[in-house]
């Protein structure tokens, strides 16, 4: 049985995906300036998003050539309008009462538009095992909801000790509980920390069957915590105006792929030897001679990626057919995205985003107040 939180929508937030990592291309694997991870280009990714009408954009964290993550996100946030930022947060890279500045900061400049993905990585030249990663990041969520929602922090954990008197300077915009946390990990202990503390559990694109597996885990997970959350998916588009055509692009994008050079990009990220990534490699292998491994999902971007490889491919009408059967799962946030991103953003802004009801998972359960909070960096008195 799957359970949502959001089983009240009828819609879904849908979103893009700005390539801070240097993950852009017109031909994967091939390296090109005119998609470098600059702030120029990936901030223009930002602005036709929003124009657009998606309703929030991730924005990744990772060692390998780029951009930081939130340095990018609070340069980019007052260039923005209606969407919102999701923000990738390291756990371990900021002192938890710090990083809590930070995002209250950055929640009051977008006015509540801020989402944060969870992120659990080792540190670059750091080893940590599976469950010391996990531990690490449960004990910096549950010291940013004492700074959210208290008036002090008094925390003793494997990684961390703190008594703070106050949390007034981490008060963030969002009320209620402060920003969404999305989340995306396969392990048991990943998956345990998710269902705890997180809101939205993000996973990356297998057939519906593993799928609905995973989300029904994570139900069973939840409910002993006494908790209901909701589902995402991460997932590549290439939408054209025939299924010919879409297919054709596909077989492009991997036209000039070397698979020794997409095998060492694969292994250059942080995330390569996670269980997430090895259930990508396991799509691939069960895929046929084309890369799809069910009707409309190709597996050919994993030649070249680690994490999320795989892509939606088909004309409008089949894509929003098969975005519709997820929605029908209980799937209520997706991110997207596509090679170049700029074109396959304004594609798939073009051909199916018009035909789907979009909401903001922010506003929708709550944490927006109606006008600017009684908070040190919003309405509240100084003291």
């Amino acid at each position: 049985m799957i359970e949502i939180r959001s089983s009240q929508l009828t819609g879904a937030e849908v979103a893009w995906f700005a390539p801070l990592c240097s993950d852009d291309y017109e031909y994967l694997g091939v390296p090109d300036n005119r998609f470098k991870s600059t702030f120029a280009h990936t901030s223009n990714i930002v602005r036709t998003a929003d124009r657009l009408g998606y309703r929030n954009i991730l924005c990744p964290s990772s060692y390998q050539v780029g951009q930081d993550t939130l340095t990018f996100a609070s340069a980019v946030a007052p260039m923005t309008q209606n969407i919102n930022l999701l923000t990738a947060v390291r756990c371990g890279e900021l002192h938890p009462p710090m990083l809590a500045r930070t995002i209250a900061t950055l929640d009051h400049i977008l006015q509540g538009r801020l989402t944060i993905n969870i992120i659990s990585s080792e540190m670059p030249g750091e080893t940590l095992d599976s469950r010391g990663r996990y531990q690490r990041s449960r004990e910096v969520i549950q010291i940013l909801k004492q700074a959210w929602n208290l008036d002090h922090i008094d925390f003793e954990g494997e990684f961390y000790n703190i008594k703070l008197s106050t949390t007034d300077p981490v008060k963030p915009y969002q009320q209620n509980g402060g920003p969404l946390l999305y989340f995306g990990g396969y392990s048991p202990d990943g998956k345990d920390l998710c269902a705890e503390h997180c809101d939205v559990y993000l996973m990356w694109p297998e057939t519906e069957e593993n799928l609905r597996g995973h989300m029904e885990d994570l139900t069973a997970r939840a409910v002993r915590y006494g908790r209901k959350i909701d589902y995402g998916l991460r997932v590549h588009m290439i939408v054209r105006e025939t299924e010919s055509k879409a297919r054709a692009a596909a077989d492009r994008l991997v036209s000039k792929l070397d698979d020794v050079l997409g095998t060492e990009i694969r292994n250059r990220a942080q995330d390569a030897k996670t269980l997430g990534v090895a259930l990508q490699a396991q799509a691939r292998e069960k895929a046929d001679s084309e890369g799809y491994v069910e009707p409309h999902m190709w597996t050919g971007i994993g030649r070249a990626r680690s994490g999320c490889g795989a892509a939606l491919v088909g004309d409008p009408d089949q894509i929003l057919a098969k975005i519709k059967r997820y929605m029908d799962m209980g799937i209520r946030a997706f991110i997207f995205s596509g090679y170049p991103h700029l074109d396959e953003c304004e594609l798939f802004g073009r051909y199916v985003l018009p035909n789907l009801e979009t909401v903001s998972l922010p506003q929708a359960l709550g944490r927006i107040p109606d006008g600017v909070p009684e908070t040190p960096l919003g309405m509240g008195e100084r003291r």
